[in-house]
């Protein structure tokens, strides 16, 4: 939850993101490999969880460094930000052809790809701190991400993505074991149709961005995580196993419409001294506070619903659906963004 957004304010007021961006693949690649060499699940552990404290800010260092390169975010972005679901997919098709899913070599891989993306971010296009020379003592604490908390759309749409990351943890946690459950074959596999559909839509932000505003995409994306865990709920591997396959390629609606387009708007609103805190602000609320939330609430909800290792999934999936509807009324009801006329 922390470390993205206090490396975002060291980028905006000390060290060119990029440089940082580099030493943190190159030392998170470090410890990836020698995770593997680990016996003690203890030491493993913390390993792991050091390696995510490293992980976790690039996410928003990258984004700032696009957006810092950019004359018009909204059309420009979505055709860097595709490549990186492009990855995700090639990610998932060499572990399950090459089968290692369940070997210390899923960890070499990663490895050898974050040292590789840790050399290639020196090269980067530079991206200088831009409030170094300006600015009380105190926000170098977070005082000046927290402007933005002064409009009261951002501080909306900031609890919202929070919420939606409720339900976005049942996804991420389940929904490969509840595919396996009902019977569908190479689980796994389908999954990745959910990432292909991720990349398709991020390609269509750049038109909708601009034409239809930002609060109709954002509730786009709510609307779709209600039909996805509808779809699983009802769902079934007979007559109803489109609305399997419904539910993972909504994917691409539910994250791209939500996520991307939430990086996209805290760029917009954020000012040019603070790129890099405000992205490390929103990945604090979603990647951080967000999930911290859904994956403890998500895993006691199955639980709940768990009698002798059967799960209820209907019952399961219910749950999400209700807390996207009420996250959807709440964003409608007073999420007030003032359009610009042209």
């Amino acid at each position: 939850m922390i470390s993205p957004f206090f490396v975002g304010l060291v980028a905006d007021r000390f060290f060119a993101a990029q440089k940082i961006m580099a030493v943190l693949h190159i030392i998170g690649g470090l410890l990836l490999y020698f995770a593997t060499q680990i016996s003690d699940n203890t030491a493993f552990y913390w390993m792991i969880v050091l390696y995510s404290l490293l992980y976790m800010p690039t996410i928003a260092l990258s984004n700032s460094i696009a957006f810092q390169q950019m004359t018009d975010p909204g059309r420009q972005f979505p055709w860097i930000r595709v490549f990186g679901t492009l990855g995700w997919i090639v990610a998932g098709f060499m572990i399950g052809n090459l089968g290692i899913e369940k070997t210390p070599s899923t960890f070499h891989m990663a490895a050898i790809a974050s040292l590789v993306l840790g050399l290639l971010s020196f090269i980067l296009p530079d991206t200088p701190p831009k409030g170094k020379t300006e600015g009380a003592a105190s926000s170098a604490i977070g005082s000046d991400a927290f402007v933005l908390f002064k409009d009261s759309s951002y501080l909306i749409f900031f609890i919202a993505a929070i919420l939606v990351c409720i339900p976005l943890s049942f996804y991420f946690g389940f929904a490969n074991l509840f595919l396996n459950e009902v019977g569908m074959n190479n689980a796994a596999g389908k999954m990745i149709f959910g990432q292909i559909s991720e990349a398709v839509f991020i390609l269509v932000i750049p038109f909708l961005f601009n034409s239809i505003g930002v609060k109709k995409m954002l509730l786009l994306g709510m609307t779709a995580w209600i039909l996805r865990y509808f779809c699983f709920a009802f769902g079934n591997i007979d007559l109803n196993i489109w609305m399997l396959y419904a539910g993972i390629i909504l994917h691409g609606i539910c994250y791209d419409f939500f996520f991307v387009t939430g990086y996209m708007y805290t760029e917009k609103k954020a000012g040019e001294k603070i790129k890099n805190a405000a992205q490390g602000l929103f990945t604090f609320a979603t990647y951080g506070v967000g999930m911290f939330i859904g994956t403890w609430f998500s895993g006691f909800t199955t639980d709940y619903y768990t009698t002798k290792n059967i799960h209820n999934w209907q019952s399961i999936w219910f749950v999400p659906a209700y807390i996207a509807i009420g996250t959807l009324l709440y964003f409608i009801l007073f999420f007030k963004e003032k359009v610009k006329s042209n």
